[in-house]
């Protein structure tokens, strides 16, 4: 089962490599990871996505909790978190491929951001099923990918 970790931390150098030495010691395996400063410049906000399949997510969080950066750790739960990844895809267009590759831009509600010659690069913001259901529709074309981490949030207020 997939867990989202919303966790804050102090912004300060190394935090990064040693939450993720945590988690590698601890045999998880990180599926994505986003880093950001919050609404404080002081403050940091890490959306570790991970596969707790194997392994406890709850042995994790407590030894996190135990690092002295760390400020929370919330585990997101889906039903009541907004979460999103963004996706820049460049394919390989000629004329006749151009408008179906918009057209189908268009139905991901995915924005054209350059057009060449023989190459278009789409930016698609959304849940990792519409990234991944685009790509797969895109896929014959596709030269080249590249994906932010997911980044999650809780609903409603503090």
């Amino acid at each position: 089962m997939k867990h989202t970790l919303s966790v804050l931390v102090e912004n300060k150098p190394g935090v990064l490599a040693r939450i993720a030495g945590l988690f590698s010691r601890r045999g998880f395996n990180i599926d994505s990871l986003a880093v950001g400063v919050t609404e404080d410049p002081d403050v940091s906000r890490m959306t570790i996505t991970v596969d707790a399949a194997e392994h406890p997510v709850e042995q994790v969080t407590k030894q996190l909790h135990k690092l002295i950066n760390v400020i929370k750790i919330t585990d997101l739960d889906p039903a009541n978190s907004v979460a999103r990844e963004l996706s820049l895809v460049k394919v390989g267009t000629d004329a006749k491929t151009r408008g179906e590759i918009m057209q189908i831009a268009e139905i991901f509600r995915a924005n054209i951001l350059d057009v060449g010659r023989k190459s278009m690069t789409i930016e698609v913001t959304g849940t990792t099923e519409k990234i991944e259901a685009l790509e797969q529709l895109l896929k014959p074309n596709v030269l080249e990918i590249v994906r932010t981490g997911r980044i999650a949030i809780e609903r409603g207020g503090k």
